[in-house]
């Protein structure tokens, strides 16, 4: 018999219970990341599908990199720090607008998401229940940490779908 699933958001421990929430179903989207990256083989990081597009390995950069812009711009409005400099080297756009091409190794690539999202789970550690909902005053719009953790785990869904399907064009190409 197999184990039953159990399909329950348990607030992250150490959390106020509202943000807790919020960023286990953070976590959640991460996990079904992970899962979707086990069936990518090393060296489809950096396979094109004949229809364009970007590689997965791009797509990865750009998900560490939004994460982290969403976290220093939108919520702490604070410059990045330099390690998370180091981290992104690269621009996540070039100068049309396309993603800039990232070709790392796998192992780099889940080291840089990791680091990324630790330093959002760090930074929303002391934040309150009020402070996670208060909207914060940009030039261009408002917007709450609540909001800022709704986008990513719809932009990381939204690539994880595009990673999955880039792994099935690499598999038909290569086979």
């Amino acid at each position: 018999m197999s184990p039953r699933d159990s399909l329950v958001i348990t607030p992250l421990s150490g959390y106020t219970s509202d943000v807790g929430v919020w960023l286990a179903a953070l976590q959640d989207a991460r996990e079904r990341t992970l899962r979707v990256l086990k069936n990518i083989e090393p060296q489809w990081l950096d396979f094109v599908p004949q229809a364009g597009g970007e590689s997965i390995g791009t797509i990865l950069y750009h998900l560490a990199a939004i994460e982290v812009d969403w976290l220093y711009e939108e919520v702490l409005q604070a410059p990045f720090p330099p390690e998370i400099e180091v981290l992104l080297p690269h621009d996540v756009r070039d100068a049309t607008g396309k993603l800039t091409p990232v070709s790392d190794t796998m192992a780099n690539h889940l080291e840089r998401l990791n680091k990324v999202r630790k330093k959002l789970l760090d930074n929303l550690l002391s934040m309150s229940a009020d402070d996670f909902m208060k909207a914060r005053s940009l030039p261009e719009y408002d917007v709450s940490p609540m909001y800022v953790i709704h986008h990513l785990m719809q932009h990381e869904a939204e690539h994880r779908s595009q990673i999955d399907w880039i792994g099935i064009q690499a598999k038909k190409a290569n086979h």
